[in-house]
């Protein structure tokens, strides 16, 4: 497999330089051209092969979230990073983005961001993350374990790279009379979670908020881990809680926190769902609530940005049912309309 080809989209030339002068330096990385501007990235789109798109949010003419909707219409395979300021402006944009099928996001450098950690330690990582499935063929889904038949309680999703996206076509699918809560963790740092949970709010028949302490679990209504604290569940009847407990998988949020708990308090009537993300975070959580007795769906190689987390729980035969994203919504209808004996 050949390097991967990077076009870079911004319409500030020290950006395009500073970024083509980072990627090359990287041996797995070959730029392959470069636009100022939206239509100038669509056209070397057309023209040739690319890999991956870092696209600035804020541009003149036609601005990142128009040229997002554009790529992804022309090229909707090849995965697109947003490479933005760190501003409440540029925060606002890149949620849009990311809602819009961006895979990832990166800040640029600023005075707080110097070049390594915003280009080597960031943007580059993502970059071969996202692209990581080149000229492989998706992972047939594993066997599901039979004999999951008890009525669910409480959904409890995890997701990382590319999560935005799928987050917003599984909550968007669901009935706002959906008879459970539903629990989320995204990989995001702030301010993030909460710009996605007024926008998914918005857009959700569901309602959708941040989580907050002590904050009751009502059904047909979703809470987002706060981006920098975990989220669990605890007590009878069963609260949110948040905490600044150590990360876990190096991350915090962790899906992991939240699935344990999930398990201990809901045991057999839980379900987690593992979504599209970078590194294992939820295998432990998904061994939890398959030893209290719940199920486990994870999405599918083939619709993931990246499959790292539900590839970590496939793997592990965790499993209870192995989904292409536009499935998931559907199965979490079935589990939590079930009636019957939960099962042992």
């Amino acid at each position: 497999m050949g390097r991967i080809r990077v076009l870079i989209v911004d319409d500030s030339a020290a950006v395009r330089r500073l970024l083509a002068r980072e990627l090359a330096a990287d041996p797995a990385l070959e730029v392959v051209a470069s636009a100022a501007s939206g239509p100038a990235a669509l056209a070397r789109v057309a023209e040739q092969a690319v890999d991956v798109v870092t696209l600035d949010v804020e541009m003149d003419g036609m601005g990142g979230i128009e040229a997002l909707a554009r790529l992804r219409e022309q090229a909707p395979d090849v995965p697109v990073i947003m490479f933005s300021a760190h501003t409440r402006r540029g925060d606002e944009a890149t949620i849009d983005a990311l809602l819009g099928g961006a895979a990832d996001y990166a800040w640029k450098p600023g005075a707080d961001r110097p070049v390594a950690d915003a280009i080597r330690g960031d943007l580059i990582p993502k970059l071969k993350a996202v692209t990581a499935r080149r000229g492989r063929a998706p992972a047939p889904p594993a066997a599901a374990p039979a004999g999951d038949a008890g009525r669910v309680e409480v959904v409890a999703i995890g997701a990382s790279t590319g999560g935005p996206n799928a987050l917003q076509e599984v909550l968007t699918a669901l009935p706002g009379d959906l008879p459970a809560p539903v629990l989320v963790v995204q990989h995001m740092p702030p301010p993030f979670t909460a710009l996605m949970a007024q926008a998914l709010d918005a857009r959700c028949a569901l309602g959708v908020a941040e989580a907050t302490p002590d904050a009751p679990l009502v059904a047909g209504r979703a809470l987002i881990a706060p981006a920098g604290w975990h989220l669990a569940v605890d007590g009878s009847p069963p609260r949110a809680v948040v905490h600044q407990g150590p990360p876990e998988n190096a991350c915090r949020p962790a899906l992991d926190v939240l699935l344990r708990t999930v398990a201990a308090t809901y045991g057999p009537r839980a379900l987690a769902v593992v979504l599209t993300g970078m590194g294992q975070d939820g295998l432990r959580g998904a061994e939890a609530v398959r030893a209290a007795g719940g199920r486990v769906i994870a999405q599918d190689e083939a619709t993931s940005v990246v499959w790292g987390m539900p590839g970590h729980v496939v793997r592990a035969g965790l499993a209870s049912e192995v989904l292409p994203l536009g499935d998931v919504a559907g199965a979490i209808v079935r589990a939590v309309a079930r009636r019957g004996a939960p099962c042992a």
